[in-house]
């Protein structure tokens, strides 16, 4: 089978976008699973189109429960919790958890939100989490906490080096989509890695899960980054200044993708802080960045047929659609354009990341990027050194191997490298100790 152009939205950090799409997807796939826990067969089949209504009858749907219980027990808990875009339909993945084992399920389901597949994803050895040679835990401890954000609580890990006093805080913030405290991606825990990694050097750092995998309910109408990144990180900052032992005067953030492009806008709410780190941040606006990663998709897929062709001018037409110019004032702001609302790529175009970073003054920049990075490229990178490069308080490193998890690979190559466990660069962890301890 050939592979279809992949329609990525805002793809900056994780393998399946973010958007209002994605949440109620999630939404409809956990309702048919809680309908089918319920023993109500019929509402449940009313989630199908009606192909799949033609060849599963409620008597089907009931044998098929009745035989997963019987082989595995009572379901404990059914949660959605990947999606991918799966050419003109939806892939989401449902972790069912049962009484004498697990079982993954995987709904397919169409533009108009409706279930066409349905299926049982067979078991497999998974491919674990690989320890980073540099986490010694000799060296730090973590404490279990959560960060409140107004009615919000966010659990949160801080990790703390031992004998040390006075010493500084790293704040992590995610890239785009609902991602738990470890910035999770496959089998891979970027945030994880660099909290071991810098800890062993000296710093502390506070990670904690974004507002959007627990509270993704809250995001089916208007709202901005605001709502979706700055107010929890800012109430992180402020935990951070409380840890005992740090240095409140020493705080930085590390922005991963959307965290990095959005960290100069945290300083003008949090200027007090001592830096930034912009790890994998664009520079560009959100549609020249899908824009890039549409168009890389169709070269990686070498399907050059013209109905590829069209499905990617479709794409980024779409995606223009989107630029602050074409949306006018006149539209609601919970207008759903590529999944998200108007009132979240108005905030975003209107903000200009360069600009803000090239007025800091106190604070001081640490921009990074890789050369393997499909999502990021060197082309930010560039604008980036352009603009910060001649700054006293700015420092610029590309490192040719690493990809958007900051971790080494040999080829540019797709998603499916976060399959596979790769610590982030121990090079890269030693670049950022250093740069925080510089004076």
């Amino acid at each position: 089978m050939k592979k279809s152009i992949l329609f990525v939205i805002a793809l900056l950090f994780t393998t399946a976008a973010f958007s209002q799409n994605v949440i109620s997807l999630f939404n409809g796939a956990n309702t048919f699973f809680a309908l089918m826990q319920e023993e109500k067969f019929a509402e449940a089949r009313g989630y199908f189109d009606e192909n799949m209504k033609s060849k599963i009858s409620e008597e089907n749907l009931k044998q098929l429960w009745v035989d997963i219980n019987t082989k595995l027990g009572k379901a404990e808990s059914l949660d959605a919790i990947q999606s991918k875009a799966q050419g003109e339909f939806f892939a989401v993945t449902v972790e069912g958890k049962f009484a004498n084992g697990n079982q993954n399920f995987l709904v397919g389901f169409n533009k108009e939100q409706k279930i066409v597949g349905l299926f049982l994803v067979p078991s497999q050895t998974a491919k674990e989490y690989l320890k980073p040679a540099y986490a010694d835990t000799n060296l730090y401890t973590e404490k279990s906490v959560y960060v409140t954000s107004g009615k919000h609580q966010l659990a949160a890990i801080i990790t703390t080096p031992k004998n040390v006093k006075n010493f500084p805080v790293v704040v992590m913030v995610h890239g785009s989509g609902p991602s738990d405290l470890d910035e999770s991606v496959g089998v891979n825990k970027p945030f994880k890695d660099i909290a071991a990694g810098i800890a062993g050097k000296g710093i502390a750092s506070l990670r904690y899960v974004k507002r959007t995998l627990i509270y993704a309910n809250e995001f089916g109408g208007a709202f901005t980054v605001k709502e979706e990144v700055l107010d929890d990180a800012l109430a992180a900052i402020t935990m951070a200044k409380t840890i005992a032992g740090a240095n409140s005067k020493n705080i930085y953030v590390f922005g991963h993708s959307l965290g990095g492009m959005l960290a100069p806008r945290m300083v003008s709410l949090a200027p007090d802080l001592a830096g930034i780190i912009l790890a994998s941040a664009p520079a560009r606006s959100f549609t020249d960045i899908i824009i890039d990663q549409n168009k890389y998709m169709f070269a990686l897929s070498k399907d050059t047929s013209e109905v590829n062709k069209k499905r990617l001018d479709t794409a980024i037409m779409d995606i223009q659609v989107s630029r602050i110019k074409q949306l006018g004032t006149k539209i609601k702001a919970d207008s759903a354009i590529l999944g998200l609302p108007a009132s979240y790529w108005i905030d975003l175009n209107n903000y200009d990341q360069v600009a803000a970073a090239k007025k800091l003054i106190k604070q001081k920049i640490f921009v990074v990027q890789g050369g393997n990075d499909f999502q990021v490229s060197k082309t930010d990178f560039d604008i980036w050194n352009t603009a910060l490069g001649k700054k006293k308080n700015a420092k610029l490193k590309f490192y040719p191997e690493l990809n958007h998890l900051l971790s080494p690979q040999t080829e540019k190559g797709s998603a499916a490298q976060y399959q596979v466990p790769v610590s982030v660069s121990a090079t890269l962890i030693n670049d950022v100790a250093a740069f925080i301890k510089e004076k």
